[in-house]
C-alpha cells in the first residue's frame, strides 16, 4: 500500500535533509551538519511513517515542529552569512513545510 499523498512532503524533505547533512560532512568535514541532517531528516521520515499510519495529527505536528526548527536554525545561518546555498534554501523549504504540515495538523485535530 502506497503512503498517502500528505506523507510525501515529509518523506521528501527528510531524505533531502539527510542527504544535505551527508554532503556537508563529506565536503567540509562538518560533524554538526551530519548530526543535524540525520536527526532532522530522521524525524521528518518518522513523521511520514506516522502520517501513513493511524496518527495523522501526530505526524503532521512532528513534521511541523521539525520544519520550524530547520527554518529557525538555517534562517539564522542565512542572515548571518548572507549565502543562499545551503542555508537560505533549507530555510525556505522548511518554512514551506512548516506551513503545509501546520495546515494539515489543524485539519486532523479533533
Amino acid at each position: 500500500m502506497a503512503p498517502p499523498g500528505s506523507a510525501h512532503p515529509a518523506f521528501g524533505l527528510g531524505a533531502l535533509t539527510i542527504a544535505g547533512g551527508i554532503i556537508g560532512y563529506v565536503r567540509k568535514g562538518s560533524k554538526p551538519s551530519l548530526g543535524a541532517g540525520i536527526l532532522c531528516g530522521g524525524l521528518l521520515i518518522g513523521s511520514g511513517v506516522m502520517i501513513s499510519g493511524d496518527s495523522q495529527y501526530g505526524g503532521h505536528s512532528l513534521a511541523a515542529a521539525t520544519s520550524g526548527l530547520l527554518t529557525l536554525g538555517m534562517g539564522h545561518r542565512f542572515f548571518k552569512t548572507g549565502k543562499f546555498m545551503p542555508a537560505g534554501l533549507v530555510s525556505a523549504l522548511g518554512a514551506v513545510s512548516l506551513a503545509y504540515h501546520l495546515k494539515k495538523a489543524l485539519e486532523w485535530k479533533e
